[in-house]
């Protein structure tokens, strides 16, 4: 099957329907919300979180002893909670940095989490196959009722984020303006991380717990790339998930032998090196061109003061002068000169150059500004 085929079916076949609208509803929220962990530069948070939600399934199974998604999910949120907190608690009671509690909080939980895996595993009940797809998902397993259920949460962190939107916007550029208007800024912090970890724990199923973080930041961080407002790169990163989403599991599902997982974290990364290539204000590409062309410029202006030097002291300022004049000047190249005379500034005629009046100005509004500027 190839990807044509996979758009035509999906309309149609209720498992291609069902992964994809779980992936691209997954992707969207992911993204929505992944744009405050970017912009807090708390990028390694969601990392940590997703390590430190193994435990609660684990436990959660050992609870209940079904494989209950609902409920393996629940014990995923309360011990992702608990491992966020802590690294809260790590950083503001300690004299250890944020990088060092995520650290200890990621390795403690994981290597918990897979202690406890590997000894349901031993015991003998057949209910335990399958756990094992939390660490790198498994989307295929997703059914109707997965689907309502992120499309349900993902309603309900949309509908928290447009009512504190303006709390969240403040809290997240200046902390201790929103202190000063009277808000509660521990309460908003603890919402925002509330909703990353409900994102997280949501894509532990269909991503897995060790590419739960790309899924959260990669589209945050493409849409970061484009614009400055908050609020456009919230709905440009969640429509980058839901397509990194979409085109993930189409490929996934052309191909043999891809999981779809793996393949929607490499087609948000596509995303990104586009985004950090080709958008127009942050991107390599045209950054690149911007400094080649300033460079010319800078180039040009420099060779238009040293002629200006060279004709102030001329009563005529059209007065000719000879190119080999400029041999010595460091700046110089025929390519200057050229260009130099295409903007009407000095004129050319054989080996002489001499300075057009439009060019005697702009040079002594340079000079101006620069005397000033000292």
């Amino acid at each position: 099957m190839n990807i044509q085929e996979y758009f035509e079916l999906v309309w149609t076949d209720y498992t291609l329907r069902t992964i994809t609208l779980g992936t691209a509803v997954l992707g969207a929220i992911c993204g929505m919300l992944g744009s405050f962990a970017v912009l807090r530069k708390e990028s390694l948070l969601g990392d940590a979180i997703s390590h430190a939600a193994l435990p609660g399934i684990a436990i959660a199974f050992l609870i209940t002893g079904a494989k209950d998604s609902g409920t393996l999910l629940l014990g995923a949120l309360v011990s992702g909670l608990i491992g966020t907190f802590w690294i809260r608690g790590i950083t503001s009671k300690t004299h250890l940095k944020s990088d060092t509690a995520l650290g200890i909080i990621l390795s403690v939980f994981f290597g918990f989490g897979m202690l406890l895996l590997t000894f349901i595993q031993k015991q003998p009940n057949a209910n335990q196959a399958g756990l094992d797809k939390y660490l790198f998902g498994q989307a295929a397993t997703l059914v109707e009722s997965d689907v309502n259920l992120m499309i349900i949460v993902t309603g309900i962190s949309l509908f928290v984020m447009l009512l504190f939107w303006k709390e969240f916007k403040i809290l997240l550029f200046d902390a201790d303006y929103t202190k000063t208007l009277g808000f509660n800024t521990k309460f908003i912090d603890v919402l925002i991380t509330f909703l990353i970890v409900l994102a997280i724990v949501l894509g532990l199923q269909t991503v897995g717990v060790v590419l739960m973080s790309a899924i959260l930041l990669a589209p945050a961080a493409a849409a970061r790339q484009w614009t400055n407002s908050l609020g456009t790169m919230v709905v440009l990163a969640g429509i980058i998930g839901a397509f990194s989403g979409v085109f993930g599991t189409a490929i996934s599902a052309s191909q043999n032998n891809l999981s779809t997982g793996p393949v929607i974290v490499l087609v948000a990364g596509a995303f990104v090196l586009f985004s950090f290539i080709f958008s127009p204000k942050r991107g390599i590409l045209f950054r690149e061109i911007r400094f080649r062309k300033n460079r010319t410029d800078l180039k040009l202006m420099k060779t238009l003061q040293f002629m200006y030097g060279v004709v102030q002291d001329h009563e005529n300022i059209s007065h000719p002068h000879a190119i080999r004049i400029l041999n010595n000047f460091q700046g110089y190249t025929r390519g200057s000169l050229k260009k130099l005379e295409n903007e009407g500034w000095i004129a050319v005629e054989g080996q002489q150059w001499a300075m057009t009046p439009k060019g005697y100005k702009r040079a002594q509004e340079m000079y101006n500004k620069k005397a000033e500027n000292e």
